[in-house]
């Protein structure tokens, strides 16, 4: 039995010796085969340059929405803008209390309802982080062709 197991062993370790010395195969493996991905054609060991952060469009109009309870892309900068468990700059603009006077687009009442269907008397904490649901409106080309269609009664075309 003991010859059976030191066998076993050595044959386990011979394998692993021919396995590493053939680096080129895990090449072969990494190599994307010549096909562009959004990563372009960087290969899958290679560490790329990151893309040029994209243009947020200066104070735009509002951005038409596609589908029903589409979250609306935010159509100005928020870069410096703090949301965190103590403040959310987002509302001192977007509150009810604050958007007619400012000119912004009030919450939505459906940020006031907990799960639970029951309403607060402020936001609820699961929508007070903002930036989950509503992203700044940029200035990119699509990285895939888009064929998506409004819903026809949302569109104004």
């Amino acid at each position: 039995m003991k010859k059976l197991i030191t066998g076993l062993v050595l044959l386990g370790v011979v394998a692993t010796a021919v396995a590493q010395k053939d680096d080129s195969s895990n090449d072969a493996l990494l190599s994307n085969g010549g096909i562009e991905s959004l990563r372009g054609k960087a290969q899958l060991s290679e560490t790329r340059e990151s893309d040029k952060m994209k243009r947020v469009l200066k104070d735009r109009e509002v951005v038409e929405r596609n589908y029903v309870h589409q979250p609306p892309v935010i159509p100005h900068q928020i870069r410096g803008y703090k949301v965190d468990l103590n403040s959310n700059k987002c509302l001192s603009c977007h509150g009810w209390k604050y958007a007619k006077e400012v000119g912004a687009t009030k919450v939505s009442p459906t940020h006031f309802e907990t799960r639970d269907g029951m309403t607060l008397s402020d936001i609820s904490p699961r929508r007070y982080f903002c930036s989950q649901c509503h992203v700044p409106q940029v200035d990119a080309k699509p990285l895939v062709k888009n064929e998506f269609r409004a819903v026809e009664s949302l569109s104004h075309k």
